[in-house]
């Protein structure tokens, strides 16, 4: 079920790239090959450009022609970059209604930007790392929970071998007598080693204790946790939820390198609330939420990855600092701009928008960790 609905991810997303990549043009198989007509579909030529599919005029079979093929597959962007960065950070409403309205060839599609900005990111990260905060902690716990777990299995199994010859009535006394020492000595080493028994009704009704430091309150919630034996009466969700608890270091694997997959999925998540800053209105159509989330979940993963590279520097604070204040005033320019909607209905609109962020995050999280535990 796992690898369906991994697949299903991998699939959406290489779709979309390929979507956002190739041009849907130039479907038509070439009628000719001889100059003037255009080598893709067989139209005439009237310039530099296939006036029907697009195609470049002058086509290339030579080693440069790779780079430029490589470096056009992956950005689609030549010149766009430039028109639509700048807007991109400081005029995003701008730029926003102008691609509804139809200035398509000036700039990045949304699409396109946003998988170039997964990508990057999920690269970014996977060379220089998370840089640490609780996310550090998160998996440094989750892999030494994985080793305790393992650890307390081994004893269990063995403690279950000496208590089943132990019941056995026609045990010798010096055999008895030396299954009793194993067994004490089982129990003192799974102690030493930090291996915890599980939780009783009362310690799991009571919950993990709250503490004020984020970092410990993390370690003691996931210690809580994979002590904690998950009993819904549904065998199936039992099932995935006892082999996550036994190996959380997986589960967190798992939710990593399905991340970005699925991260196509924030865009879905986040029209609804969109709608809701602006019910009932025929002003506006999905579409033109679609393209608004588009760019706004673009900019703030190249903001992520901009904030991160600046953490290897001596201006990583600052950076962080800088990008929680920028993020808020981003959006409020953002709405503003592309809704053309006064100053303090933008302010309500974005204030409750952070808020709703924070709502499509928990659901993309939620979804990562539906897919992580069916396994």
């Amino acid at each position: 079920m796992t690898g369906d609905i991994e697949g299903i991810g991998s699939a959406v997303t290489a779709g979309l790239a390929a979507r956002a990549v190739e041009s849907r043009h130039g479907e038509g198989k070439a009628r000719g090959h001889a100059p003037p007509r255009c080598l893709n579909c067989g139209t005439s030529l009237a310039g530099s450009h296939c006036h029907y599919c697009g195609q470049r005029a002058d086509v290339h079979r030579s080693f440069g022609a790779i780079g430029h093929d490589l470096v056009h597959a992956i950005f689609h962007f030549e010149g766009k970059i430039w028109n639509t960065l700048p807007l991109l950070a400081w005029r995003p409403g701008d730029l926003t209604r102008r691609y509804i309205h139809g200035e398509r060839a000036r700039f990045i599609s949304p699409l396109a930007l946003f998988l170039f900005a997964v990508f990057l990111t999920y690269a970014v990260l996977a060379m220089v790392g998370s840089g640490g905060g609780v996310g550090e902690v998160i998996a440094k716990e989750a892999a030494a929970q994985t080793q305790s777990n393992a650890l307390k299995v081994s004893f269990e199994e063995e403690v279950d071998r000496v208590d089943a010859r132990l019941a056995l009535k026609d045990l010798p006394p010096a055999e008895r007598e030396e299954l009793e020492r194993e067994r004490e000595t089982l129990l003192k080493s799974a102690h030493y080693l930090g291996v915890e028994r599980r939780m009783t009704r009362e310690e799991r009704e009571k919950g993990p204790p709250v503490l004020d430091d984020p970092a410990e309150q993390v370690m003691t919630s996931v210690d809580f946790v994979t002590r904690t034996k998950v009993d819904t009466g549904i065998p199936a969700i039992d099932e995935a939820a006892a082999k996550a608890i036994a190996n959380p270091g997986l589960l967190l694997y798992k939710i990593q390198a399905n991340a970005y997959k699925f991260a196509w999925a924030l865009i879905p998540l986040s029209l609804p609330f969109m709608w809701l800053l602006f019910p009932f209105s025929r002003r506006f159509h999905t579409y033109d939420h679609f393209v608004f989330v588009t760019y706004s979940i673009s900019f703030m993963l190249l903001l992520f990855v901009v904030v991160r590279l600046l953490n290897l520097t001596i201006f990583g604070e600052l950076a962080i600092f800088f990008a929680m204040l920028y993020v808020p005033f981003h959006m409020y320019r953002q709405l503003r701009g592309a809704y053309r909607s006064s100053r303090f209905a933008s302010l309500v609109r974005a204030t409750l928008l952070l808020y709703f962020s924070l709502f499509a995050v928990i659901g993309f999280m939620l979804l990562l960790l539906a897919v992580g535990i069916s396994g």
